[in-house]
């Protein structure tokens, strides 16, 4: 179906939301001055994740803003696993410059030489290098939400996802699959590489419905009398999301302040937390 205006609309509006997403990230890093409970491998992954979707968005001609939106989520996943590097490492700004910059370089010298070895297998009449950069878009971008997935089966809990800003990554990816219906050719590998991550961005918006709404409806569902038992009872009923982890329950744990935080680092941020008010206890019982 191809209609250029909604292409470039619809393109448009998935680069935005992919930049609304980290954008805030970044600023909440900046003005907390720590990354704790973000996951610097995602951000990475995220990188290099716009290398082989550049070049394929680029060598298949795809509207204006697709080919941006790579760069875009290259550049802001840099900025954020360098402040990883700098607030939770410790790094010095010139250490942190003189490792960015050169994987930056050497993400930009494989992009361009990519776009043009591509487009030399085009005159050929291949199609595999157009398959490899999908199958490698795809991967990456994936393998940066199965992290989260990992945590949801490991801690059975939910807690500490950003809904909000899984529904904005979502809502890029579904603008930018449409986006590509609307190109002068239907591209099957290009809806593959969007559809791919919506699709677990889904799941986890599955996994938030049964760890979260699904309890909240069975006890808001029970019975008075029902409810007044549970209550007066003396051990709390056996739910995930409130089981203690490690000592710690994930039912008294502050709401997320990261875009992108995992059930895990939610614990370590508890855990950090916990030491503080002990510590903190500890200097009460003394004065």
């Amino acid at each position: 179906m191809d209609n250029p205006v909604a292409a470039n609309v619809l393109g448009t509006l998935g680069a935005v939301c992919w930049s609304v997403q980290l954008i805030p990230q970044i600023i909440i890093n900046y003005r907390r001055h720590n990354t704790i409970g973000l996951q610097p491998s995602m951000m990475m992954l995220w990188a290099w994740a716009g290398v082989p979707l550049g070049v394929y968005n680029i060598t298949k001609k795809f509207n204006v803003a697709l080919r941006i939106q790579p760069q875009i989520l290259t550049l802001l996943s840099l900025i954020t696993w360098t402040q990883c590097r700098y607030y939770d490492k410790k790094w010095p700004i010139s250490r942190c410059l003189l490792v960015v910059i050169p994987i930056a370089l050497v993400m930009a010298g494989i992009q361009i030489g990519l776009i043009f070895a591509l487009r030399a297998a085009h005159s050929s009449h291949l199609t595999w290098p157009d398959t490899l950069m999908a199958v490698l878009s795809a991967a990456l971008l994936a393998a940066g939400v199965l992290r989260h997935y990992w945590d949801i089966y490991v801690h059975r809990s939910v807690r500490g996802i950003s809904f909000i800003f899984v529904g904005i990554d979502a809502a890029g990816d579904l603008f930018s699959l449409i986006s590509v219906f609307f190109q002068p050719r239907l591209d099957i590998l290009g809806m593959v590489i969007y559809g791919t991550e919506l699709a677990l961005w889904t799941g986890v918006f599955a996994c938030g419905g049964y760890f979260n709404l699904l309890p909240w409806i069975k006890q808001n569902l029970k019975p008075s009398s029902e409810s007044d038992l549970s209550s007066n009872a003396s051990e709390p009923p056996a739910d995930s999301t409130t089981q203690p982890v490690h000592g710690i329950s994930l039912q008294n744990m502050p709401s997320s302040t990261s875009v992108f935080r995992t059930p895990s680092s939610e614990i370590a941020v508890a855990r950090i937390r916990a030491g503080f008010q002990d510590v903190e206890d500890e200097r009460d019982a003394v004065s």
